[in-house]
């Protein structure tokens, strides 16, 4: 049965009476949100590889860089606004926007004629996916309850690789087609994701963080109820996360913090949260993981693998073992913890990324003489760095910064993540390709030192968000919690108590 939900906005909710339900329709917004990603950069991948693709455009690797790398002069764009644009119109709104935006890019990408077209049609389409990606990612983490959060918000990266695996499938499906078909029906089907994620909206509320901040307080506590406790809003979870955040938002108010861009570096504390909370983005993408996402084609000719129909079932295995380990990493999230995570994740990285260039080198050194183990001992140690990767990055790209962020920077900090993440794959996108052709096996062993870096950054000044509200994450920076009551999983699990009808009364004074 659904209950309507108030939301604030012109979009109207009607949401299921049960939590459990509710909270899967949220994880499927999450679902499609992280498809559109993963399939784009797993399309791309086979369509580099498809010679009626690159026959087509006449393509160089110049202009394969352009035409791969354009996305992500959207996905810079798009964080410019898309901050702003949720804390105004709200996160739901902006996620259809974005989504509409996309599709709109996906058709003109379909329907391209030359390089310029499909070039224009990719950074419209980065930029839609980048508005929504980045609302969701923050209505996410303000909507889900905490013991579900490390899911349900790592779930909006890790089902990349489910896009990428249907697009690895589609693109080999259409390799053997004769006419342009064989790109652009794998790009046509690109919009299906964004089409979703419009149908599910108006089955799930707004965020209950967005709503209190607006002043709609009887709306937030309703939301609060629906994603914690089947409505109940006098249950005590529900009054005590209700309490937390109405009284954070009041401290933030009181303490002069507005929703200004500017905000993100004006305090020490602010700006402590914008380098740790921004630091997903540019870590993830300086991992190595790009060389394999978009140019998996190259690698596989750098390891002796060349033929076209090998290169395109690889993509495939590559995407199955990646959604496997990321699944396996958001639940190491969840029971570890971020941090340790991280670390774990990143140290496997540095001593893949040194065999593969040991290997590589081997190989470059003397390719007619290279055995068939060495090709595919090549090869194994490159979808082992895949899955590694996927263990850490892919949940925590999306899980950990709104996680750091307070309510007044939270959109703001994450498109300023994003904007770092997407503008760094530009640069790195369009130069990978040439660097794998002039620097081959080299280039890992930068990599490598690249992510040796890295690690030593996490290891000194990550914190740890695990079992925490959002509220709860502000005794780390500022030194105190701004809310009397107890932490919510201590009142979850029992080990705390609250006086259900003071803290009622309280509420209402």
């Amino acid at each position: 049965m659904l209950r309507k939900s108030p939301t604030g906005t012109w979009l109207p909710a009607r949401v299921p009476e049960s939590t459990v339900t509710l909270s899967v329709l949220l994880m499927l917004c999450s679902i499609v949100q992280s498809s559109t990603g993963g399939y784009d950069g797993s399309m791309l991948n086979g369509l580099n590889i498809l010679p009626s693709y690159a026959d087509y455009f006449n393509l160089n690797a110049a202009t394969t860089g352009l035409n791969t790398a354009s996305v992500f002069i959207g996905g810079v764009l798009g964080p410019l606004v898309s901050g702003v644009v949720s804390d105004r119109l709200g996160r739901r709104p902006t996620i259809f926007w974005g989504s509409l935006i996309t599709i709109l890019g996906v058709i003109l990408q379909t329907a391209a004629q030359d390089i310029a077209m499909f070039v224009v049609a990719r950074i419209l389409l980065g930029f839609g996916w980048a508005v929504s990606g980045i609302a969701a990612g923050v209505y996410l983490s303000e909507t889900f309850p905490s013991r579900w959060r490390a899911w349900g918000v790592g779930l909006l990266n890790d089902f990349y690789y489910v896009g990428a695996l249907i697009a690895a499938g589609i693109t080999l499906g259409t390799g053997t087609w004769q006419s342009t078909w064989a790109w652009r029906a794998p790009s046509l089907f690109q919009g299906v994701f964004s089409v979703l994620c419009i149908v599910v909206l108006p089955f799930i509320p707004e965020s209950p963080r967005w709503l209190a901040y607006q002043g709609h307080f009887t709306a937030a506590r309703t939301v609060v109820a629906q994603t914690n406790a089947d409505g109940d809003e006098a249950d005590p979870v529900v009054l005590t996360v209700y309490k937390e955040i109405i009284d954070t938002l009041a401290w933030e108010k009181k303490e002069g913090r507005t929703m200004s861009p500017t905000e993100i570096w004006k305090t020490p504390s602010a700006r402590k949260r914008l380098l740790i909370g921004m630091s997903p983005g540019p870590f993830s993408c300086i991992a190595g993981n790009i060389i394999a996402s978009y140019y998996l084609s190259t690698e596989l000719d750098t390891a002796g693998i060349t033929d076209t129909l090998q290169q395109l079932k690889a993509n495939v295995v590559l995407n199955v073992w990646c959604l496997a380990c990321c699944l396996a990493g958001t639940h190491l999230a969840a029971r570890w913890g971020r941090k340790p995570t991280a670390l774990v994740s990143q140290g496997l990285l540095i001593a893949c990324l040194f065999i593969i260039g040991g290997l590589s080198k081997i190989y470059a050194d003397n390719p007619d003489g290279a055995t068939q183990a060495l090709i595919y001992g090549d090869v194994a140690v490159m979808f082992l760095f895949q899955g590694f990767y996927s263990i850490a990055w892919t949940p925590l790209l999306y899980l950990y910064p709104p996680e750091v962020f307070n309510y007044s920077i939270r959109a703001n900090g994450v498109a300023v993540s994003q904007l770092a993440l997407n503008g760094l794959a530009l640069m790195l996108v369009f130069l990978m390709n040439i660097a794998l052709v002039n620097l081959g096996w080299k280039m890992y062993i930068i990599n490598a030192a690249w992510d040796i870096i890295i690690f030593v950054l996490i290891a000194v000044y990550w914190v740890e968000t695990k079992g925490k509200t959002l509220e709860e994450v502000d005794a780390i920076f500022e030194g105190a919690k701004h809310s009397s009551v107890p932490d919510v999983e201590a009142v979850r699990q029992g080990e705390k108590t609250v006086a259900v009808e003071a803290v009622d009364k309280d509420i209402h004074a």
